[in-house]
């Protein structure tokens, strides 16, 4: 085979990008454009043909990559490769892919971001500033404390001129998948407002959440998130809520402080973090025994750990609940088995929500801000619509409420 000839590529039979490009501008080749006027007969008059020279490198290259766009074959919104690999790619110096990329940037054709890489442009800037309909993702919409914060939304986005969609996803990953392709496909949210699925687990889910950040789509999340992404939250400063409901126990005499925590939750590992930084600050020792874990499921079928619970908390005075539903069922089961709260055993525990009211022995609990979390959620969505550097991070203070559920060890019985 003669030396310089480009050999197909094996699999798929195609020529690389660079032979494509070089056969569609030969080395030596000449363009050739008919003149805008013609003499009656149709004969070109004047200088008839332009002869073009051979076009610079970077324009060639900026040409093949206009085409790309234009076609679709690079689409709206994509990453573009770096220059280093553009430049294994086409077979070009790094200064030509360089200067190719600043002139379709010129032409508002691609867009570079700080720290991002540069992405194809689509407009859609200026779509997202036409929308008006906001996208909520909630784990649950009609029961405990969720009511609240998505009333806490819809009241500050409608004021504004927002419509609000809804959806929930029942705490499950294949449900959050399903929301997060329609909205991909509606392709008509302005932002959106999300609570994490199973936020301490590893989520399959993240690369659709990062399509929608490529398309510039403004996202927020409530009451948990992803650590993996860069994304703003609103939530309740879980660790330091954790912190100060184990300070109270420990303020009310007890050393002997047992957990009661779910790990699929993001909101459990950092409760745990401040249950431990709690103990630990008290001398109490924490983390080996006392401790019981479980997932939503196991929440849903909570007496089918009755034994494992009951073992766990044998010699405990108090345990802190992951949340009020936990402590409520904790509470139900203790009752059957005779043991007495406060008398007994002490809980506490967060969110304070209506069980914890309703409650035989209503619950000491750590606030949760609940309809203001939703309120400065949409507050601080629709400041990042404003102003793509707005950082809507934003975490409350705890409170605690004191009720029933926890006795002073001083106490007489």
């Amino acid at each position: 085979m003669p030396a310089g000839t480009a050999l197909p590529c094996r699999k798929t039979g195609f020529l690389p990008k660079w032979e494509q490009m070089r056969r569609k501008w030969p080395p030596n080749s000449v363009q050739l454009r008919k003149n805008n006027s013609t003499t009656r007969n149709g004969q070109a008059e004047g200088r008839g043909v332009e002869i073009l020279k051979k076009e610079a490198k970077y324009l060639q290259l900026a040409a093949l990559l206009r085409e790309e766009i234009q076609s679709g074959e690079l689409a709206p919104g994509q990453k573009m490769s770096s220059e280093n690999e553009l430049t294994a790619l086409y077979g070009f110096s790094r200064q030509t892919v360089r200067h190719a990329l600043a002139l379709l940037e010129e032409e508002q054709l691609l867009a570079r971001r700080r720290g991002s890489g540069t992405y194809v442009c689509d407009n859609r800037q200026a779509a997202l500033e036409n929308r008006t309909r906001i996208a909520v993702i909630s784990t649950y919409v009609d029961s405990y404390i969720f009511p609240k914060t998505i009333q806490g939304i819809e009241n500050d986005l409608f004021e504004r001129g927002y419509s609000v969609q809804i959806a929930f996803t029942n705490n499950q990953l294949e449900r959050e998948r399903i929301v997060l392709e329609d909205i991909i496909s509606r392709d008509d949210a302005a932002g959106i407002i999300m609570e994490a699925t199973k936020s301490g687990l590893p989520n399959p889910n993240l690369p659709l959440i990062e399509k929608l950040m490529e398309r510039g789509v403004p996202i927020l999340f409530m009451n948990s998130y992803y650590p993996q992404l860069p994304l703003p939250h609103v939530t309740l400063n879980d660790r330091l809520a954790a912190m100060r409901a184990v300070e109270y126990l420990v303020n009310a005499g007890h050393r002997r402080i047992g957990a009661l925590m779910k790990f699929d939750d993001g909101q459990g590992h950092l409760r745990y973090e401040g249950y431990l930084n709690a103990c630990r600050k008290a001398a109490i020792p924490a983390g080996d025994q006392g401790t019981m874990w479980l997932d939503t499921e196991g929440e849903k079928n909570f007496s089918d750990y009755r034994a494992g619970i009951l073992r766990c908390f044998q010699d405990c005075t108090a345990v802190f609940c992951y949340n009020d539903k936990l402590a409520f069922l904790l509470e139900e089961l203790f009752k059957e088995e005779g043991i007495r709260i406060p008398e007994d055993i002490s809980l506490i525990s967060i969110d304070d929500s209506e069980l914890a009211k309703l409650a035989e022995t209503r619950l000491t609990s750590v606030r949760h801000p609940a309809d203001r979390l939703g309120a400065k959620a949409a507050e601080n969505l629709l400041a990042m619509l404003r102003n793509n550097s707005f950082d809507g991070t934003y975490e409350f203070d705890p409170e605690i409420v004191e009720r029933d559920s926890v006795k002073r060890l001083s106490d007489k019985t």
